[in-house]
């Protein structure tokens, strides 16, 4: 029984990439975060991933290379977008706390 990865990446791509640059709502519980070296996506992702070591990670990157002064006027992270799908997905599969 394994996880087939190419539909757990497209599944977390649907999940955390607003389809609309319109909709800049951001639910309860999550933040908004600005993803890419040049061009920006924006992504929204539960709060509970700033614990894990490797967004924290992420978010040290974004403190040396932005200190407090973000760009897009939210926090932005230099990472490439799929790499940060990536990530996003895997915390999602392991630490989703609702299939605990």
């Amino acid at each position: 029984m394994g996880i087939h990865l190419p539909s757990v990446i497209q599944h977390a791509k649907q999940v955390l990439k607003l389809q609309s640059k319109s909709q800049r709502d951001v639910p309860k519980g999550h933040i908004a975060v600005y993803v890419g070296e040049i061009e920006k996506t924006r992504f929204v992702v539960p709060i509970w991933y700033l614990n894990h070591p490797s967004f924290l990670d992420l978010l040290n990157r974004a403190e040396e290379e932005f200190g407090f002064n973000h760009p897009m006027g939210g926090l932005t992270i230099p990472c490439d977008a799929d790499a940060f799908v990536h990530l996003t997905s895997r915390l999602h599969a392991c630490l989703n706390p609702t299939r605990l």
